[in-house]
């Protein structure tokens, strides 16, 4: 498998990018002692098609789904989901707000009123 950082990656082409995760497609294959038939059949899509995709790195989205699907390794995918973090500065606020002690709930008129018994 290619080891590459961000700078070696965006310089690469299109073309060289489908070529990298069709390579990590037939290594998983492989490293799990499939054939291309047993793995075609297994995502639902043709031999051809897997041949295809593993000697030109050519697939829709939807065929490399289903071919990490067959291959158990969707996990792959994580790097795109969106998850909202808090700055610090959020965190902070969250927690200043939050409520230090309970009180009893007083009206403004019962404050003025009741005189202290000291």
């Amino acid at each position: 498998m290619m080891d590459f950082n961000n700078i070696f990656i965006n310089k690469l082409s299109d073309t060289n990018i489908a070529l990298i995760v069709a390579n990590f497609i037939k290594q998983k294959r492989l490293e799990q002692n499939r054939t291309q038939n047993e793995l075609a059949e297994m995502a639902g899509i043709n031999r051809s098609t897997l041949i295809e995709f593993e000697q030109s790195g050519r697939a829709n989205l939807i065929t490399l789904i289903q071919v990490l699907r067959a291959l158990d390794q969707l996990d792959v995918l994580k790097i795109f989901q969106i998850s909202k973090e808090l700055s610090p500065i959020q965190i902070a606020e969250l927690q200043h707000a939050e409520k230090k002690r309970a009180s009893s709930p007083k009206s403004k008129a019962e404050s003025k009123n009741k005189k202290s018994e000291w």
